[in-house]
């Protein structure tokens, strides 16, 4: 216990930066991961090519290479300036993104197919259908599958760690500079992101008896 109880602070702002990177990154994710989605089962074959171009790439990319562009490479082109953390903010939400979309349009395609065509028979554009009949549907299927994605996102933040973002993930190196026994270290930042996975967990639960109810 000397281990945590000697450096709580470290612990507890380490912690702190790794809720939030993990808060926001899950946000934008979820935005723009459901965005990619209507771009993928878009009936304009463009848009749907744009979206699976999108997903092929970012997939298939490994994120460390994601975080090298936003925080060395993005910042040469001299558009925007980024901060370390913001910069690990977009690299983790244009990563998780790609899979949200997938987890998303796997929903989707979950929804009979009569409800679109009853709703597009009642007057509603692609959007008002998706909107309005499609995603509520689909995103109810999804909550296992969508939290554990969010999950993937919450042990991928660690990697920011190594990018000059002081998380989580920095505890092990600043303790390993104290002196500090580096296994124990180690232990304590599994134990807390155990509990955070706690969290999403319950709050996984909480919304299947939600909505499973509501139907």
């Amino acid at each position: 216990m000397g281990v945590l109880t000697d450096n709580l602070p470290l612990f507890l702002g380490g912690f702190r930066t790794t809720v939030l990177l993990f808060a926001v990154a899950a946000v934008a994710s979820l935005v723009f991961g459901t965005i990619l989605a209507m771009l993928r089962v878009s009936p304009v074959p463009i848009l749907r090519g744009l979206g699976t171009l999108y997903v092929t790439v970012v997939r298939n990319t490994p994120l460390t290479l994601v975080f090298l562009f936003f925080i060395f490479a993005y910042p040469l082109l001299e558009i925007v300036k980024l901060s370390y953390f913001t910069g690990a903010v977009v690299a983790l939400s244009v990563y998780t993104s790609a899979f949200v979309c997938e987890v998303v349009r796997s929903g989707i395609n979950t929804v009979p197919v009569g409800q679109a065509e009853a709703a597009r028979a009642l007057g509603l554009n692609f959007g008002q259908i998706l909107g309005s009949v499609v995603l509520p549907q689909a995103i109810r299927a999804v909550a296992p599958p969508m939290m554990s994605t969010l999950i993937a996102l919450l042990k991928n933040s660690t990697i920011a760690a190594g990018f000059s973002v002081a998380e989580a993930g920095a505890i092990r190196q600043v303790l390993s500079e104290k002196g500090e026994n580096q296994l124990l270290a180690l232990i304590w930042v599994a134990v807390g992101f155990i509990l955070l996975v706690m969290v999403l967990t319950l709050v996984q639960r909480a919304l299947e008896k939600r909505w499973s109810r509501a139907r």
